[in-house]
């Protein structure tokens, strides 16, 4: 399985935790291929996209640690 995950911009802490994991790190609008795709809240359209559908898991990182969303995305591995 891919190790490749999209992660918003803004999510600086997690974006550098994932990459000492190992994961390579994509913008959501580069998500092919992706194992998860991580948000900051599922409420918002941040790229002003509302016709996009994923197969993979969307995780809203809303009130999650790093370490609780890099706990979820190997449960997923």
């Amino acid at each position: 399985m891919s190790k490749k995950i999209a992660v918003e911009e803004n999510l600086t802490g997690l974006r550098e935790l994932l990459r000492e994991q190992g994961y390579t790190v994509v913008n959501p609008g580069n998500s092919e291929n992706v194992l998860a795709i991580v948000v900051t809240g599922l409420d918002n359209n941040t790229m002003n996209m509302q016709d996009i559908t994923t197969k993979v898991p969307v995780i809203d990182a809303a009130g999650k640690t790093p370490d609780q969303i890099l706990s979820r995305i190997k449960e997923l591995e």
